[in-house]
């Protein structure tokens, strides 16, 4: 049966542990000389609707460093769902790659790429959820405490995709999840509900706060993100007055734990969400954590290609 990484939410906490745990040794493999080339041979398809860095460069990279290969779709040239159907497109490049990556706007794009493919699928960020974005930010997690199991992590700012995602790995490898975001600004409830699911398996506590300071109080882990995503530009004003309490900065990191690390998915606007000297400061994990986004995929590609 074909495999596909759609979500984390799809995965047991045994298999997002095995994943994570194949990260690990594919990263000191890859620095003790490189990757053994698993993939040889194997072409990853990558579609894009939304432009990206760290996705296009790491899923390039991470096939390279495996021996395989990766090609680049922009948007002018697929056209998803508007110059072609989904599933045309899908059955097409079903036959010419081993497998398909796509960065899309629209979470039922991922979904209907899924269902009409032959080849695995592998969802680089929707409106919905970003699950690469969450292996990396787990893998960067472990290398700084050891496994998530018990640790307090706290979101700060807008109830987006990477919060969902965030949310969902935290409990099912037993974090506690805490988000303090603006009313109006809240993770789905469908997401919400499901994450309640895998809170009550893994006995992890979720709370769901409006203010920030309370948040962060034996924190761990400070997460944000940009206040305003990909295509919702025109609700730009409107978020620069609403989400500034929710800075990340000095002060708020100083009412966490001694230990705590900070994480950004980027890019940052800094000066909004996070500050400089809290994005360059000591607490900060932010290009570790970019960093990770390669080594954390490329145990998603050995997953479903090898």
């Amino acid at each position: 049966m074909k495999k596909d990484f759609l979500a984390v939410a799809d995965y047991s906490p045994a298999e997002l542990q095995g994943l994570l745990d194949l990260a690990v040794r594919l990263k000191k493999e890859r620095m003790s000389g490189g990757n053994a080339p698993v993939l040889k041979g194997k072409v990853l398809g990558m579609v894009f609707q939304k432009p990206s860095l760290r996705t296009r460069v790491s899923f390039d990279m991470g096939m390279r460093h495996l021996g395989g290969d990766a090609l680049y779709l922009s948007p002018n040239e697929v056209g998803l769902g508007q110059r072609e159907s989904i599933a045309d497109v899908a059955r097409v490049l079903s036959g010419y790659v081993d497998a398909i990556m796509a960065r899309v706007f629209d979470h039922d794009h991922i979904l209907q790429l899924a269902k009409w493919a032959s080849v695995p699928i592998i969802n680089g960020l929707s409106d919905y959820n970003h699950p690469c974005q969450a292996m990396a930010d787990a893998l960067t997690i472990i290398e700084e405490f050891g496994s998530l199991k018990g640790l307090n992590i706290t979101y700060i700012g807008d109830g987006n995709n990477v919060a969902v995602s965030l949310m969902h790995i935290a409990v099912k490898l037993g974090a506690n999840f805490t988000i303090a975001n603006p009313e109006d600004y809240d993770i789905i409830p469908a997401a919400v509900d499901v994450a309640k699911k895998f809170a009550s398996d893994s006995g992890s506590k979720l709370s769901f706060l409006r203010d920030p300071h309370q948040a962060v109080k034996d924190a761990h882990v400070i997460y944000t993100d940009t206040w305003t995503s990909m295509g919702q530009e025109a609700e730009s004003k409107k978020r620069e007055l609403v989400f500034p309490p929710y800075q990340v900065n000095d002060r708020l990191v100083s009412e966490a734990r001694k230990d705590v690390i900070i994480l950004h998915c980027l890019p940052a606007h800094r000066g909004q969400e996070i500050t400089d000297a809290i994005a360059d400061g000591s607490h900060s994990r932010l290009f570790p954590q970019a960093h990770n986004r390669l080594h954390a995929q490329k145990a998603v590609l050995v997953h479903l290609m090898q």
